[in-house]
């Protein structure tokens, strides 16, 4: 793909708000919030979602605006620091979008670093992300971990936490993620294609599940412990080994599950802030904004 001067900071930023609702209307999510209902939380559902991402609208344009100024990691925590104020304050408090204002926020301004002589393809973003920031990235995952839960059950259990997966320039997400997702895409459209909602919700599915097989996700950590997180991955490796999406009884094993994990009050955060990356991705490899391989209506 050449070079796209077409894409904006705005565009980049509207497109990883778009992948957020995108994850949010998929289902069955194993434990997780959706349209359907409210999976294994009892403080929020589809509305505080909606409240957040509204809030959240300027945010990722701002994180590549100062990605396209190769600003210092500091700029970029103190915008995601007010992104998060802003969440709380649509929310009451509700963490709705915090590890999504961290990684996502991250990789829109690595996108806008690419601009506007560079591919927005995933190799350029990770390797901007790496070179502009790696460094101060590394120093961080050093540190002490959060007072926040998912950073208490990274340092209790010697998890590989987000902190550690950013400065590793996400591999989960570009190694293991978004290989399963282009897998799938090429499986259900080996012509290139545009794929079908259905199809969509396929290709959703196996990556999300593909995520949740390996990913050290500290918030299953954080409301199950190592137990919790052992049980998901184990329950993400039999969906794999059953056929994975691809089955026609794809849909109906992800609901047991999804069952299964609000019994346990299970809720993979991490996987879904993974998947939802993914969905960016595959809105940036378009030629130009707006015509992404996703067709479905988005209200947003």
């Amino acid at each position: 793909m050449d070079p796209s001067p077409s894409w904006r900071c705005a565009d980049i930023g509207r497109a990883a708000v778009l992948a957020l609702y995108d994850e949010l209307i998929l289902a069955p999510k194993p434990g997780l919030v959706s349209l359907l209902d409210s999976g294994s939380h009892d403080d929020m559902d589809a509305s505080t979602f909606y409240r957040s991402l509204f809030a959240l609208r300027h945010y990722f344009s701002d994180m590549a605006a100062l990605g396209q100024q190769r600003a210092p990691f500091c700029q970029l925590q103190t915008c995601g620091m007010a992104a998060e104020a802003r969440m709380q304050a649509a929310t009451a408090g509700i963490n709705t979008h915090r590890g999504a204002i961290f990684m996502l926020g991250l990789l829109c301004a690595a996108a806008g670093a690419c601009l506007p002589f560079r591919a927005l393809t995933p190799a350029t973003i990770r390797d901007q992300l790496q070179t502009l920031w790696g460094a101060a990235l590394q120093a961080r995952s050093q540190q002490t971990s959060s007072a926040l839960p998912g950073g208490q059950a990274v340092r209790r259990y010697g998890l590989q936490g987000a902190n550690q997966e950013a400065a590793q320039g996400f591999p989960t997400l570009f190694e293991t993620a978004w290989p399963a997702w282009q897998a799938a895409v090429n499986l259900l459209s080996p012509h290139s294609a545009p794929i079908t909602d259905q199809q969509l919700q396929t290709v959703g599915l196996h990556t999300f599940f593909s995520v949740m097989a390996v990913l050290d996700d500290s918030n299953l950590a954080h409301r199950g412990g190592l137990e919790g997180l052992h049980y998901a991955r184990r329950c993400a490796a039999q969906y794999l080994h059953a056929g994975s999406a691809f089955t026609p009884d794809a849909v109906q094993r992800a609901q047991t599950l999804h069952h299964a994990f609000m019994q346990r009050r299970l809720s993979p955060g991490g996987a879904a802030d993974t998947l939802s990356a993914c969905y960016w991705l595959d809105r940036l490899q378009a030629t130009a904004p707006g015509r992404a391989r996703q067709r479905r209506p988005t209200g947003v």
